[in-house]
């Protein structure tokens, strides 16, 4: 950790403000770890991008996303420019603080503050996969967004939207309780799908791309997807009814939902994906929702060195 700080990128509206209380406890005792560290707090909404992309461009050590997934979605767009990966040696690390702490629980990082700290100072860096989306804006303009966990078109968009307009407090419940009053009226969209230049149409529920294996707060919806292996998992819920989507959204936070070959349930693989369809459909990006259908998704195979537990 010889030359510059680790700098900590502390988003203190995370998790309904529960971030800004809980960094305060870990600065006390952090300076007694030897890490040599600097804090940079954020005020607004993607700010934590371009801090990051400062930070990056100084090859910084580390740059370490002290929130929810949101606050590591922002920090991971800072490792990127125009959709290509900033050339630094910095690594990125993560402190889960915030509301769904989803991407954290693939790769196995504690929601102990001691011991995700302790992955900072001598975790095991790994060359992870990040996916880059080409979507519509909510200004209608087209836009470009690197994400690191799940992306999905569909139910889980609009989910999202809800979530992220209403008061948020960390854990599983706010997802699960949102997507239960969003499923009452939802309705299913045709979507066109093309996975590397194979074409599907569908009616769906949501079209899922997956680089990790959980979103909305503990669903294990791609039991099978690791950021390391170069493509998506691409889980497609069909036209399924409310009914059986309430059945099943047990199987799916425990990961099983892929065991039972439901024939409204298809898993494909791929390195581009896009999705159109001619009814307006929310995307979710990581548990942000930054805009709509039509989306094109491309992975990055090995484009950020994160720090890991060993």
């Amino acid at each position: 950790m010889a030359g510059e700080p680790v700098l900590f990128i502390v988003n203190p509206a995370s998790g309904g403000g529960k971030t800004a209380h809980d960094w305060k406890a870990i600065e006390s005792w952090l300076p007694s770890t030897g890490l040599r560290f600097e804090t940079a707090f954020t005020t607004r909404p993607m700010e934590a991008v371009d801090i990051a992309k400062n930070a990056v461009r100084q090859s910084r050590p580390v740059v370490v996303a002290v929130g929810g997934d949101g606050t590591l979605n922002e920090v991971v767009n800072g490792f990127f420019h125009n959709g290509a990966p900033i050339p630094t040696t910095s690594r990125m690390a993560m402190v889960p603080l915030g509301t769904g702490g989803d991407f954290r629980r693939t790769l196995r990082i504690s929601l102990d503050p001691r011991q995700a700290v302790q992955v900072v100072t001598s975790g095991v860096p790994r060359r992870l996969d990040v996916g880059c989306v080409t979507y519509q804006g909510n200004d209608g303009n087209t836009q470009v967004r690197h994400f690191i966990n799940i992306a999905d078109a569909g139910w889980g968009g609009e989910v999202v939207r809800r979530v992220n307009s209403g008061k948020k407090r960390s854990g599983g419940a706010t997802f699960t309780l949102t997507a239960l009053m969003t499923l009452l009226a939802w309705k299913n969209k045709p979507m066109h799908v093309i996975i590397d230049g194979e074409a599907h149409d569908v009616v769906a529920q949501q079209v899922v791309v997956a680089n990790c294996q959980y979103f909305g707060g503990g669903m294990r919806m791609a039991p099978n997807a690791s950021p390391t292996d170069g493509v998506f998992d691409v889980i497609v819920i069909g036209n399924a009814g409310k009914v059986e989507s309430l059945r099943g959204m047990s199987r799916i936070r425990e990961g099983k939902h892929l065991d039972e070959h439901n024939p409204k349930i298809t898993v494909m693989y791929g390195k581009r994906i896009e999705v159109t369809s001619t009814k307006p459909v929310r995307i979710d990006i990581d548990g942000e929702d930054p805009g709509m259908l039509p989306a094109m998704f491309e992975i990055q195979p090995g484009s950020i060195e994160f720090l890991t537990p060993r």
